[in-house]
């Protein structure tokens, strides 16, 4: 007979325990018991018969020591026949080996290393815990997928490392749809929620010790991304991103832009703000114009000047100052962009054309200001992928000595986030406090077409 399940587990082990799909994949926090319930499902399988065998690996051997002693254990629960062969020897050629149960029924529950030929002509069910830890997880699942040919079930279970990883890509081709398999996710929150923490103290706890204990454990990870991508199911990657795409979504608005076939110049009645971040590669510079109304910045053009001669930028940001309702502007002042911004000042004045030097704490204010901005809802974008992809690209990065630098994610976005930088400076020309700064540039080469109305 088997255990009374629900004196053992918590909901979310019951409801992972339940779901018989073929495939069924758990994004999840750190020490939740995620791999303690799959060894039961896997130690019930085998006496069931619905299985011939389980392969399972983990990431490291005290992982897949862990999990045997887990299945010894269910074995004994279930008032099973069971006999641990320890480590044996499955393959001498390859010099494979593995740490066995045989149950009576002859089925056998194999504990692999994670190496990928290990699992090379096997077949059963296959469980590959820690999914996103193993080296060299595309050749994992090359090997591991064919096991299951016959039609037996595949689990995977991981906490997040980083998005670079298989496991992350799966996750995300299921949100998207284009992955039937079955998902579940256990953030720490929702573990404590379901009873982890009254589990661990033996006791019924309150909402107050359930919060501390959560706080507790927070601080005890030093760094935030630690906490987020361990134990919160957040990869890395996001994590680390200055501005998140769930922040940069809340943004978002269709049709902001002004329509190029349609001058903006007499129909505006708000004011108007202006940043411009002077690229150094490829000749880009990213004009950013924003529209004041009450306290919020709608994006009304973002116009990528590529490899374009400096008197036609000059033209075309001098055209959009020209404009009566245009307050402020801020113009990047490092490198290349000094002498237009000097230009700019002696056309328009040091009043309405700030000069900004990019330097580290600079880059922090404007940076800071923009997320604000974000935060309090009081910028709105348009939906645009190349944008969004731009505004996400940054990082915060705490460097040895303890400065604060920002960085662009390469593998995000191909340049220096100029895009970012110029929504940035927009953000800060319409502060009314706002004063003399210093910045660092860069970013996504891509071409707009807002160009028509503004003299080019």
């Amino acid at each position: 007979m088997p255990p009374k399940e629900q004196k053992y587990f918590l909901p979310y082990q019951m409801r992972w325990l339940k779901d018989e799909s073929k495939i069924k994949i758990w994004e999840k926090s750190r020490r939740i018991g995620a791999t303690y319930i799959q060894s039961y499902e896997d130690v019930r399988d085998c006496l069931k018969g619905t299985v011939p065998s389980v392969w399972f690996t983990s990431a490291d051997e005290s992982a897949a020591k862990e999990y045997i002693l887990y299945c010894s254990q269910w074995a004994k629960l279930f008032q099973a026949a069971a006999q641990d062969l320890g480590e044996i020897v499955i393959d001498k050629e390859k010099d494979i080996k593995a740490l066995v149960i045989q149950f009576a029924n002859g089925r056998r529950i194999h504990a692999l290393s994670s190496s990928p030929k290990a699992f090379r002509s096997k077949g059963g069910k296959a469980v590959w815990d820690e999914a996103a830890w193993h080296d060299d997880d595309a050749q994992m699942w090359k090997a591991l997928k064919p096991v299951t040919t016959w039609g037996f079930p595949i689990r995977i279970l991981s906490t997040h490392n980083g998005k670079q990883k298989l496991f992350y890509k799966f996750i995300e081709r299921i949100n998207q749809g284009k992955l039937n398999w079955s998902a579940h996710k256990t953030t720490i929150q929702t573990a404590v929620a379901d009873g982890l923490v009254d589990k661990i103290l033996k006791r019924k706890t309150t909402e107050e010790e359930r919060a501390q204990w959560l706080k507790e454990q927070e601080d005890d990870c030093f760094d935030r991304w630690t906490w987020l991508e361990e134990f919160c199911c957040v990869p890395v990657d996001e994590a680390s991103a200055f501005l998140d795409y769930e922040l940069i979504a809340l943004a978002e608005e269709y049709n902001i832009l002004w329509n190029e076939a349609d001058p903006y110049k007499n129909k505006i009645e708000n004011d108007l703000f202006v940043g411009v971040d002077i690229g150094r590669r490829k000749d880009l510079t990213v004009i950013w114009v924003d529209e004041k109304i009450a306290s919020v910045k709608f994006t009304r053009a973002i116009i990528i000047l590529e490899r374009t001669p400096f008197r036609i930028q000059k033209q075309v940001l001098f055209n959009i100052l020209s404009h009566p309702k245009v307050r402020r502007a801020c113009i990047d002042a490092s490198g290349l962009g000094m002498q237009l911004a000097e230009e700019c000042q002696d056309q328009f004045g040091k009043y309405k054309v700030e000069a900004i030097t990019f330097t580290g704490k600079t880059k922090e204010e404007l940076a800071y200001n923009l997320r604000t901005d974000f935060e309090n809802k009081n910028k709105r974008i348009p939906v645009d992928s190349d944008l969004k992809e731009d505004l996400h690209s940054i990082r915060k990065v705490t460097t040895a000595s303890n400065n604060i630098r920002f960085d662009v994610a390469q593998s995000e976005v191909s340049g220096h986030a100029d895009r970012f930088w110029a929504g940035a400076l927009s953000s800060y020309a319409s502060k009314t406090d706002a004063g003399p700064l210093i910045i660092s540039s860069g970013g996504r080469r891509y071409s707009h077409t807002i160009l028509t109305g503004y003299g080019y």
